[in-house]
């Protein structure tokens, strides 16, 4: 299963009730489709960039959730069907695996001293050709 990240934002004129509902609405659309609701972040009430809809604040809602690619299809149906919804994006999170790294490994004993003589022949060398 994919994980999805949508983001919408509600009219700021609405009842708490009432914003409480859709949001329970939305919740559910993703239970019934058997997707897996793993994140809900509700940031309230923010100014926005530029008005929309004559409307300079929203209601942000984040849901970040788990399931097939007909949940996100049919929140963004329900999204244009409700009228109190001012703007929402879908989007598509990657899944990173933990990626195991090698450590660089730290020159043993006799090559740092191979290397250290190697600078100090090179440092020798561009000191002559300055003279």
């Amino acid at each position: 299963m994919k994980i999805y990240e949508t983001g919408f934002i509600l009219a700021p004129n609405l009842a708490e009730e009432e914003t409480e509902q859709i949001i329970l609405q939305m919740a559910d659309i993703i239970a019934q489709r058997e997707g897996q609701l793993v994140k809900q972040d509700r940031w309230g009430k923010r100014r926005l960039a530029y008005p929309i809809k004559k409307f300079s604040e929203g209601f942000y809602v984040f849901f970040q959730y788990e399931g097939r690619a007909d949940i996100p299809l049919e929140l963004e149906r329900r999204f244009k069907q409700t009228d109190s919804v001012l703007r929402y994006l879908t989007l598509k999170r990657e899944v990173k695996e933990a990626v195991r790294r090698k450590k660089k490994k730290e020159p043993r004993p006799e090559e740092k001293e191979a290397l250290g003589s190697g600078e100090k022949l090179a440092s020798q060398e561009s000191a002559e050709e300055v003279k």
